[in-house]
């Protein structure tokens, strides 16, 4: 999966969150938690596979039996995967902070 590709799940995914009535999601279908969390446990569970995915591309290639181009687009994915996720907690936690500096 490229990084445009990524992205463009996540976008879709995104989407289908915010209309749960638009379609019905697969995650759903299987017995996932709805909503943000269910949303969240996808995008955790689709960052450890891009992760797990570019270690086995690094030891396929460590081995012989791999193109240095695929392990470096594999090692890519991920980071942007990561990226991505990290820049989410960082805005939850902003909105968090925010929310409890409020006034009562």
């Amino acid at each position: 999966m490229t990084s445009s590709a990524f992205a463009a799940g996540a976008y879709a995914a995104a989407q289908n969150v915010a209309r749960p009535g638009a379609a019905a999601k697969p995650a759903q279908a299987a017995g996932a938690a709805n909503g943000f969390t269910g949303f969240l446990q996808q995008t955790l569970d689709g960052v450890a596979q891009s992760g797990a995915q570019a270690d086995r591309a690094a030891f396929s290639a460590a081995a012989g039996k791999a193109n240095v181009v695929d392990v470096v687009t594999a090692v890519a994915e991920s980071e942007t995967a990561l990226q991505t996720l990290v820049a989410v907690r960082d805005r939850v936690i902003s909105a968090y902070e925010e929310i409890m500096r409020m006034p009562i």
